[in-house]
């Protein structure tokens, strides 16, 4: 039977056809929906792990438990979770285990723009990259008897478009394999120095083996055609390629790490011009030069930053690139904005009328940096913000630390703010940690985490209470204050009276998110034009409910979700709900 799937759905698939029973992430786009897909099958466990690290130890243990695990994350995941990753391609495996990373190119939704295969590269580990939603699903699959057939971890590598585009796919039934026995074995499993330098050896044994499984694995295929230009290519970019050149002879790298040697230089061999066609880094090309096939075009031609598509390949080779929609007239530019009735909004409001520096961590919260709420200074990686200000506020000294917040959602404090909390608390900090607890992890699409109380099954578990974690911490229990983010005198008085503390003080600015299914919206507020001065003071908290027509203030009721913030903002008392004015 075929099926329209997802990239991400097609990998589900693939774990649950391939017989895999273990599965943990932490969500992060755009890998979430393989875990959330995942999790519908009954047949495999599946759960939500605090942060990357922790999944992949997770899957580390199910596989040296006999059971095909698999862990997921975005690229910039797969940094939290390299301890684990470079020391489980000594370990081995006992059965199939599959890390799955997705990488982002054009920054979609990322700080930053990394290439994966470099992991791979560094960690000495088989990658295999899809091309499209078939390939996802077969791939996976292949990817465990790899894993199982050479005793090792198998990375496999997605981006953006592949893992949210459709395309038809081929279901099969399940298969599952028996639970292998696990039987003690110090050597393999224990790396303390001794034994890891015997591992050492196994790794580089499986490296040339691998490499040799490059060479004939149909994960790479060539696809010969007009031999005037070749292109040496790999996941989505083949697409791409195909499209703009559809007789071209093409070496297409399925298996992308190792990367085959003679395979490679036959087909150079075989084409006049060749030409490496790959996103962001040259890992490809590096490797044709280094094993001595002469590239015509590269990086030289498509570039190092961001996303290809198929009229950027086209222009990049010189040819007129037709769009099939005219984009010609000017579209206005529509940055992100918090959500209408978003509780992060008059926290953000409050900082940036206080005028203090806020370290930001990574979430809906960094929406915060943007005009005219201008709140957030600095954002880098997840659980920076606490451990990034008590950095700045120790060589800063004097009233640093009275001058300066964190902010923190609850799940990015469950990934790694705890951490960075017991920092500040542990070395005598007196900074104030902001956690904005929203009641889920949002930014990716409301998954569960360990402060919600459900599981990735939406099971019921033990909730973890921010409140006493902080105070088992370390930070006394007057310096814990909860406040609704709704109520700006209240959150503004809290913010200062905690600032003014020369100890570690935490702020728990908790509201659920106003998109959540149980949260149900007020009716919206409306405007007396009549009593509105046009002072644009309501236009400071930055909702997209609110404009100004004709020098009056407007309020959409398709979007107004009845928070009242906009009701404080108004000192001249024009706004107000349908029955007041």
């Amino acid at each position: 039977m075929k099926q329209l799937l997802l990239g991400n759905a097609a990998v589900a698939r693939g774990l649950y056809e391939a017989g895999c029973r273990f599965v943990s992430a932490y969500p992060g786009t755009p890998s979430t929906e393989i875990s959330e897909q995942a999790a519908l099958y009954d047949e495999i466990y599946a759960e939500w792990a605090p942060n990357e690290k922790v999944a992949m130890e997770a899957a580390i243990g199910a596989a040296f438990g006999g059971a095909r695990s698999f862990c997921a994350m975005k690229h910039v995941g797969l940094n939290v979770a390299a301890d684990p990753l470079f020391t489980a391609s000594y370990t081995g495996v006992n059965a199939g285990m599959l890390i799955a990373v997705a990488d982002d190119p054009g920054m979609h939704s990322s700080q930053n723009e990394q290439d994966s295969r470099h992991y791979a590269e560094a960690a000495k580990l088989p990658m295999v990259e899809p091309a499209d939603s078939a390939e996802c699903l077969e791939f996976t699959k292949i990817a465990y008897e790899i894993s199982e057939q050479f005793d090792t971890p198998v990375i496999l590598r997605t981006c953006t478009r592949v893992a949210h585009s459709q395309s038809l796919v081929e279901l099969s039934e399940r298969k599952e394999p028996e639970l292998r026995p696990f039987e003690k074995n110090p050597r393999k499993y224990v790396m303390m120095p001794g034994n890891a330098i015997g591992r050492h050896v196994v790794v580089e044994e499986r490296q040339a083996k691998l490499l040799e499984y490059a060479e004939t694995t149909p994960l790479n295929r060539v696809e010969m055609g007009d031999t005037s230009i070749g292109f040496i290519t790999s996941g989505t970019a083949y697409q791409y390629l195909r499209e703009v050149f559809p007789n071209a002879s093409i070496l297409k790298l399925g298996f992308v790490n190792p990367l085959p040697v003679k395979l490679i230089q036959d087909f150079a061999a075989k084409v006049d011009r060749l030409i490496v066609c790959e996103e962001l880094d040259p890992f490809i090309e590096n490797h044709c030069r280094a094993i001595g096939v002469k590239v015509d075009g590269g990086k030289d031609i498509f570039g190092l930053q961001g996303e290809l598509s198929q009229s950027r390949v086209a222009q990049r080779m010189g040819l007129e690139a037709k769009p099939a929609v005219d984009f010609s007239e000017a579209v206005p530019a529509r940055p992100p904005v918090l959500c209408p009735g978003c509780p992060h909004r008059g926290l953000f409001y409050t900082l940036h009328k206080l005028g203090v520096t806020v370290f930001g961590d990574i979430g809906c919260y960094t929406l915060g940096a943007l005009p005219p709420l201008a709140a957030v200074d600095t954002t880098v990686c997840m659980g920076a913000s606490i451990s990034g200000m008590h950095g700045f506020n120790t060589v800063r000294g004097g009233e640093s630390a009275k001058n300066t917040v964190s902010v923190t959602g609850d799940s990015t404090f469950m990934h790694s703010g705890i951490t960075s909390l017991i920092d500040l608390v542990y070395n005598n900090g007196s900074s104030t940690a902001i956690i904005l607890d929203n009641s889920i992890t949002g930014m990716t699409g409301h998954q569960q985490n360990p402060t919600t109380g459900k599981t990735l099954k939406g099971t019921p578990a033990p909730a973890v209470s921010i409140e006493r974690l902080c105070e088992a911490i370390g930070v006394k229990a007057e310096n814990i204050r909860v406040v609704d983010p709704y109520a700006l005198k209240e959150l503004e008085q809290v913010v200062r009276e905690e600032l003014a503390k020369d100890e570690p003080s935490v702020i728990i600015a908790r509201r659920p998110c106003a998109l959540l299914p149980e949260v149900k919206p007020q009716p919206a507020l409306v405007v007396d034009t009549d009593k509105c001065v046009g002072c644009k003071m309501c236009m400071k908290i930055g909702c997209p409910a609110i404009s100004v027509n004709d020098g009056k203030c407007a309020i959409d009721p398709t979007l107004c979700v009845g928070c009242d913030l906009c009701i404080q903002m108004c000192r001249p008392g024009a706004i107000g709900k349908t029955q007041e004015v």
